[in-house]
This record gives C-alpha cells, structure tokens and sequence, in this order.
C-alpha cells in the first residue's frame, strides 16, 4: 500500500502539473477532472486506492490559495510564481497532507515529497523543499500545541501519617538533643591577644 500511495502521489503530482501549467497558459479548456481520469486509466492496473489520489488532488486544487498562503511567509525571498512549478506543487500536495490528512504521519509527508523533488525536480529542489516543509510542520506542531489545553497534573493528597507505636518510635522520643559546643568566633579571639 505504501508504495501504492507513492505511485498515487506521482499520479496527482503529474496532474496538478499539468492542470497548473494550463491555467498559467489561459488555456479555457482546461479540466482538472478529465486530466486526472486520464492519467488514473494510465496507471490503471498498477493503481489500487483510486479515491487517495482524486481527494489529494482535490484538495490541492480547491485550497490553492489557502496552501499557498502558508508557503508564502517560509519561502519569503521566492514568490509563489517564481517557485518552479514542480516544487510549488510539490509542496501544495504536501502541505494538503499535513493540515488535512491526519492519518498520514507528517514525516511520511515531508520524505515522500523529498522524493518527489528529487525524481522531478532541479538539483536543489529536494533541499528547498525538506527546508519549506520542515519550517512548516515546526510551526503546525507549535500551533497544535499551543490549541491544547494543558493537562494539569493530578496532585496526590498525602494521607495523614498513622500514628507509630513501634518500639523505635517511643526510643525515639525519650531521646533529648545534645547541646552544640561553643565554637569561638574569630572576634573573640582577636580580643584577647
């Protein structure tokens, strides 16, 4: 199933390429749908879970803008635009996964998109985008905790002590404290030389 996945995730990214590449082009014909029915039947007989790859690519397309907007403050000194396409949708899926997929681990995430950005990317894409996603999961992670409330501690109450009448106890309490010796102070014996 793993790897079904990942063969699920190279069918979405393919799609999405192609859908972002239309829509950059003004193509009026474009249709995400019949892109992604058609790059599903290619892969057909190899492709189990159907339905992870028309949701992820869904989500991508419908939250854009939304998952855009989290790359954005992480990739400051790259507009959206000017990330090569690969690596924006890379990371668009990615970030779909992390914010809206709970059941798939995010280090799952983060890897098989490192992957991703290595089979299909430039030469540094795979840092750009380990780099972009690590400083994003570290902020969800920050967020999801900071959302939580607290578990208080449960403090023990402390039993009152049960009065002891051992042999050791009653010994115990007939022995009175030792006077402390006198010890001279260092002005006293100043004084009297």
């Amino acid at each position: 199933m793993a790897s079904n996945r990942h063969l699920g995730r190279i069918v979405a990214l393919q799609t999405l390429y192609e859908y972002d590449f239309r829509v950059e082009s003004e193509d009026k014909k474009v249709d995400s749908k019949e892109i992604l029915e058609r790059n599903i039947l290619r892969y057909s007989e190899t492709i189990e879970d159907k339905d992870f790859i028309r949701n992820l690519t869904d989500m991508v397309i419908t939250k854009q803008t939304a998952l855009d907007d989290v790359i954005i403050p992480v990739a400051p000194e790259w507009p959206i635009k000017q990330i090569a396409r690969i690596d924006r949708n890379i990371l668009r899926m990615a970030i779909a996964e992390l914010k809206h997929s709970p059941d798939v681990p995010p280090k799952v995430v983060i890897n098989e998109a490192v992957e991703l950005a290595k089979a299909f990317g430039s030469e540094n894409s795979s840092k750009f985008v380990n780099g972009v996603l690590g400083t994003i999961y570290r902020e969800l992670e920050s967020e999801s905790k900071k959302s939580k409330p607290k578990a208080t501690k449960k403090t023990k109450q402390k039993k009152p002590a049960a009065k002891k009448t051992t042999k050791t106890a009653t010994k115990s309490s007939k022995t009175t404290a030792k006077p402390k010796k006198a010890t001279k102070s260092k002005n006293s014996s100043a004084k009297k030389q």
